[in-house]
């Protein structure tokens, strides 16, 4: 993975990355290495109508990953039901007898999902760099 620089904006400098699992519906072993591929072109689509990016992906049978970066007015909720509907809806028209020998309605992705924020450093870190502040360190001489 290349590191990306912080981003800045006219009022912020921010530096947001979300890991982001989806499920297939009933955890249906429905993605081909082709419908993985194809499920990267989409989202990467997707995201850039976001003004987001795909850093990373992967996935297996029944579900993918994506480590994405986003902006810090991003609705999570609403760019991942977005990403669910958008990539569910080309990929059934796309692999339509494929997906029909898993779903007979027009499901490919679980309701639920998983997403958690990344950081570039430890939690533990972060606690001891807040927990430091206001007080000076010693010199040692």
């Amino acid at each position: 993975m290349i590191s990306q620089p912080e981003i800045s904006s006219s009022h912020a400098v921010y530096l947001l990355r979300l890991h982001i699992v989806l499920v297939t519906k009933y955890r249906r072993k429905v993605i081909s290495p082709e419908i993985l591929g194809f499920l990267e072109t989409a989202f990467r689509g997707v995201l850039e109508s976001w003004n987001c990016r795909l850093e990373e992906f992967g996935g297996q049978e029944d579900h993918v990953h994506l480590l994405i970066g986003i902006h810090p007015a991003l609705n999570i909720s609403g760019l991942v039901n977005n990403l669910k509907s958008a990539t569910s809806r080309k990929v059934r028209n796309h692999f339509q007898s494929h997906v029909a020998q898993f779903y007979w309605k027009p499901y490919f992705w679980h309701r639920a999902y998983f997403v958690g924020s990344v950081g570039v450093v430890s939690l533990e870190t972060i606690r001891n760099y807040i927990e430091k502040q206001g007080t000076k360190e010693k010199t040692v001489r």
